[in-house]
């Protein structure tokens, strides 16, 4: 059973970032399935750089859509992404450092911090591009 499931909640009005975000949830999904089988510790550094990459791919593409629609919330918005950045490769670092990482307080911290910044954040800007008819 996967951690986190699709779902219209998390419907942002926005066809890439839906996309997105569902990439970001089969990621995570990956790493539970992994630590589920057994794996965990084997995939939780693939799992962190891929991560790390698609994450900063996608946040630079809301950052394209918020300044190309000069977005009001762009700033706070941007600070969150970055925020996320810094914590993921603070993991990454332990990682490869060799400290124990706790699999479950990961894959708590990364559940929790996707499906707030979607609830909160990414539909707030998804209501915004859809006022600028950006779909």
């Amino acid at each position: 059973m996967a951690l986190m499931e699709w779902n219209d909640s998390l419907d942002v009005k926005n066809a890439i970032i839906n996309d997105q975000h569902q990439q970001l949830l089969a990621l995570i999904n990956g790493l539970h399935d992994a630590v589920i089988d057994g794996n965990g510790a084997e995939a939780l550094g693939k799992t962190l750089k891929g991560l790390m990459d698609y994450t900063e791919y996608h946040f630079a593409a809301e950052e394209s859509l918020m300044k190309t629609h000069d977005y009001p919330d762009a700033v706070a918005h941007m600070e969150q992404h970055e925020k996320l950045i810094n914590q993921v490769r603070g993991l990454l670092r332990k990682y490869d450092s060799g400290a124990p990482i706790m699999m479950i307080n990961v894959l708590m911290f990364l559940r929790d911090w996707l499906m707030d910044h979607i609830h909160i954040i990414d539909k707030k800007f998804g209501d915004f591009l859809n006022t600028k008819g950006v779909i």
